[in-house]
């Protein structure tokens, strides 16, 4: 994935045999050619293998180049054709363009589908796919409406802390750090996902202590609310909250009553 601003590329492949994705980051242009590292999962400062696309240009609708095996030093070709470009801007609409997500979960892994609708300038994730491995058979499609986090759209967690791993799609950023996302859980009797309406402002999980954990900042994160859940039959029970304003005096942030952050 080419990005407008910020690092250049990211990708993510796989082999059809297997369908286990591998993450390529940072892709970088060094004397014309468009270098990604592929690390080793358990270890990410290894580099396992280097793909290098041969005179990129984002432009070219076909790109070559080689795949090597740090290690072994094998080297393979490879042949890339553009199936699509994600457009963005005023009267511009289209559907249906998928984009592998790097993270998998046991025999599954996932596509997210985004869709661009003429009175909008982004475009914005309509549904996830859950694919299974090897057979490519489409086992699920969720429909959702969030906004686009690239290749990083999807997690994997045990979300309810019962020793199953579930999922999220990445549904929104808002001011400062503040974001959200949409929280499927898995059902053993339908062997389907679910949604699980969990909600709130990045939320973290301990799974220790199974709890869930929310953080909420603004004015430049002079007011913080944080709020400490249990999770009873898939459901977010609140069991505290608490409220902290910047002391100019204390040069910190200093407990106050719950409606001094409202």
């Amino acid at each position: 994935m080419i990005y407008p601003y910020g690092k250049l590329a990211d990708a993510t492949y796989s082999y059809t045999n297997f369908d286990e994705p591998i993450s390529l980051d940072n892709g970088k242009i060094n004397n014309g050619h468009l270098i990604f590292q592929e690390k080793e999962n358990s270890k990410k400062d290894i580099t396992t293998a280097v793909l290098t696309i041969n005179n990129f240009s984002k432009s070219k609708d076909n790109l070559e180049g080689t795949w090597k095996n740090t290690k072994s030093n094998t080297e393979l070709k490879v042949s890339l054709t553009k199936q699509y470009a994600f457009d963005v801007g005023e009267n511009i609409e289209w559907s249906g363009r998928e984009l592998l997500q790097p993270v998998s979960l046991g025999n599954n892994y996932f596509k997210i589908v985004l869709t661009k609708k003429k009175d909008e300038y982004y475009p914005k994730v309509s549904a996830v796919k859950i694919i299974e491995k090897k057979t490519d058979k489409v086992l699920q499609i969720l429909n959702v409406e969030c906004q686009p986090w690239g290749l990083n759209s999807i997690a994997v967690n045990d979300y309810n802390f019962d020793g199953i791993m579930d999922f999220s799609v990445f549904e929104s950023s808002y001011a400062g750090p503040n974001t959200s996302s949409i929280y499927f859980l898995y059902d053993k009797k339908s062997q389907q996902y679910f949604e699980s309406g969990f909600s709130g402002i990045s939320l973290e999980f301990d799974q220790a202590k199974k709890r869930i954990y929310e953080r909420n900042q603004c004015c430049a994160g002079t007011v913080v609310t944080t709020a400490e859940y249990k999770v009873v039959d898939n459901n977010m029970i609140i069991l505290g909250q608490h409220c902290y304003r910047w002391s100019e005096k204390k040069h910190g942030l200093v407990e106050r009553k719950l409606k001094e952050c409202r």
